[in-house]
Parts: structure tokens; sequence; C-alpha cells
């Protein structure tokens, strides 16, 4: 199954800090949410980057922006419960969601999710 980015191992990539490398090796076949990819827009903005030119770059390298379902949506909710020891957001949840319902391993910056007792694989970029 194709790997899902955490929008951190998104804007490590995007920003070549640290880690960007690996998410280089696996970006054409990699998914992002939609919901993490309004993070990293977020973010691009408030840096004065042109997101339609970020997002061109992406769509030609072949990264996928996966819509949020609602079948994400209610896994996210009921992943609130296990998580929210950890402080995760819904954009991580949504991340974790996305992973978890395509059975693929998830790329993140976020430490803190290497201590989730989850079914995913989780990959520390850095």
């Amino acid at each position: 199954m194709n790997p899902v980015l955490d929008a951190s191992a998104l804007l490590a990539y995007l920003h070549q800090e640290p880690g960007w490398e690996e998410v280089h090796r696996i970006i054409g076949e990699s998914w992002i949410g939609a919901v993490n990819w309004c993070e990293v827009v977020q973010k691009l903005k408030r840096k004065g980057l042109v997101v339609e030119k970020v997002r061109s770059l992406l769509d030609e390298l072949g990264l996928v922006i996966a819509p949020f379902s609602v079948e994400q949506a209610e896994l996210a909710a009921h992943l609130w419960e296990k998580t929210r020891q950890h402080g995760l957001s819904l954009a991580d949840r949504a991340c974790l969601a996305l992973a978890m319902e395509r059975q693929a391993r998830v790329l993140t910056a976020d430490r803190v999710w290497i201590e989730l007792e989850l079914d995913i694989e989780i990959r520390l970029v850095r």
C-alpha cells in the first residue's frame, strides 16, 4: 500500500529540513489526507508561498491528496480515546485514520506517534 504522509513529513520535504530525503524517496507513491493538506497550505501561506505552484509540483511528482471520508471521520473520532493522553490533534488522528483505512505505513516527524499502540507502521522521518 502507498505510504501516507503527515503534514510534518511533507513540510520537512518542502523545506528540505532533516528527514526530507526519506520523503523524497517515496513522494511519488505517497498519499496525504485533505485535512493534513490543509495544515500544509496554512503554513505555506504564512511563509508567503504560492500554494497553487506547490500543489502543481506535488501533483507532477505523483502525490495524491485524499478526501476526508465519513468513515475516516468516525475512525479519527474513535482514535481520540486511544491518543488523547499524547495530545494528538484532529489532523493527526485524520492522518492515522487514512493510514489505518488503507493499511499503509505513515511517515511523520512527530516523535510522540511512536508511543501509540496502533496496528499500523509509523515511521519517523527524523
